[in-house]
């Protein structure tokens, strides 16, 4: 017998390890081989309905499906970005189509919190591994990745995610599979601006943002529209045609009870600013194959260089100064808009709602004990999860950049409401750029006709 002998605390202990590594080493060998996919139809075709929408939900209306992508960094996985209930949500399961043979495949997913040919195949299943992204801030629903481990000699197209490893293929949604294929990169740099709602209207201060983002060095700005105003979408629809916004639609409150902030406790919603962090996440992983740099901000933030003309010059000598860092942090600092400058107050502009960003020049000091949120500018291929102010989990260091090499400059409604003019900091950075600035927000106006 194993734990015969001399009957001392020590022979026990032994027994007791020994045993213990013995279930242990028996328990992640049946864990392993569980999330291998298995076949369990020879000769099923693979039917389910193309998914077309960006946000789809699954039966059990606890799971939201974005988009999947493959991710060989570390393995050979379709990385699922979704939306999940954190506890509800226990189980899911991966159905890969394969072509050319014709085989489905269903692996189960790791949660990590579109085409219009039919495919056909086989279908294999293993378990998933369920992770919710760490900022939730208490909302019960949350950014998640489903990680699903791909069958060996297979390079699927499609997948479909399930509660079940059983169930009839022809049921259930199928999602193109992005990132399949390696290309080379289309642009430098691009703009992920999340969760544009609220009857958006703020016409004016977004065509200089747009204009100063293509200044800096932008060739594609996507946006994660909720809604907007009619005006608007005149605005979106001369971006699309120029060839420089990609407009992703975003109904998300059509399945969850949204909140405008960013915190469960003072609302008790589903989820936090219309699922601003999923779609970061996603358009992180959706241009991380076409652009060399990612920029994470919101429409009414710049980053603004201070010592290079350009992104481009200003993040060649970042990554010389810092190898293997694919995250760059830059402080958010407020020019409120409620202090204004008469210079600039051009007349042609005065008809067009929004703000004018030229006339915010002053900005709030630093306060003590407060942390000035940071924006992002990552390298995609290096990050695995995002959040809005900091990257959750990447590969590589992450660099926070001197306030004297660039700042957000970011004009909205004031944080520190009770400052007197006086106590603010005149800024003009932003004036080195007035002249290109000026004249392509009136070629802008002049052609969408406002």
């Amino acid at each position: 017998m194993l734990c015969s002998g001399k009957k001392s605390y020590f022979a026990a202990a032994v027994c007791i390890i020994t045993l213990t590594s013995m279930v242990t080493v028996s328990y992640l060998s049946l864990q392993r081989l569980s999330h291998q996919p298995k076949v369990i139809h020879e000769h099923s075709k693979c039917r389910g309905k193309i998914a077309n929408s960006t946000i789809t939900p699954l039966k059990d209306n606890r799971t939201f499906i974005i988009s999947p992508y493959f991710d060989d960094r570390e393995r050979k996985v379709t990385r699922v970005i979704g939306i999940v209930h954190h506890e509800d949500v226990k189980q899911l399961y991966c159905w890969f189509c394969c072509q050319p043979n014709g085989k489905i495949y269903v692996s189960n997913a790791d949660i990590d919190v579109h085409s219009d040919s039919q495919p056909s195949g086989k279908i294999y299943v293993s378990n998933a591994d369920i992770d919710v992204h760490s900022d939730r801030f208490g909302f019960p629903y949350g950014a998640t990745d489903i990680v699903c481990l791909e069958p060996e000699n297979c390079d699927p197209t499609h997948v479909s995610i399930h509660p079940s490893a059983h169930g009839n293929i022809d049921q259930l949604p199928s999602f193109e599979i992005k990132n399949r294929q390696p290309e080379p990169f289309s642009v430098d740099f691009t703009v992920c601006i999340s969760a544009m709602f609220g009857n958006y209207n703020n016409v004016l201060q977004f065509i200089q943002s747009m204009e100063m983002y293509k200044i800096l060095g932008a060739q594609k700005v996507v946006i994660y529209k909720n809604n907007c105003s009619h005006l608007m979408e005149k605005v979106l629809k001369f971006y699309i045609d120029e060839g420089t916004a990609e407009v992703i639609p975003w109904p998300i409150n059509s399945h969850l009870k949204v909140s405008s902030t960013w915190q469960f406790m003072q609302d008790g919603k589903d989820i936090g600013y219309y699922g601003q962090i999923t779609a970061l996440n996603d358009c992180v992983y959706r241009n991380m194959k076409r652009s060399r740099f990612v920029l994470l901000n919101d429409a009414d933030e710049i980053i603004l260089p201070l010592k290079h003309p350009n992104w481009k010059t200003m993040m060649s000598s970042l990554q010389e100064q810092n190898p293997g860092t694919g995250v760059f942090l830059f402080e958010n600092h407020i020019f409120p808009e409620t202090f204004s400058t008469p210079m600039f107050n051009i007349s042609s502009w005065n008809t067009v709602p929004g703000v004018n960003i030229l006339q915010h020049v002053h900005r709030e000091p630093d306060r003590k004990h407060v942390i000035n949120p940071r924006k992002i500018i990552v390298d995609p291929r290096k990050v695995i999860q995002t959040s809005v102010h900091s990257v959750l989990r990447a590969y590589g260091r992450s660099v926070y950049v001197p306030m004297d090499v660039a700042l957000v400059y970011h004009c909205r409604k004031p944080l520190q409401g009770d400052l007197p003019r006086e106590s603010l900091i005149r800024d003009t950075s932003l004036w080195i750029y007035n002249s290109s600035l000026i004249r392509n927000v009136n070629k802008v106006l002049s052609q969408t006709l406002l």
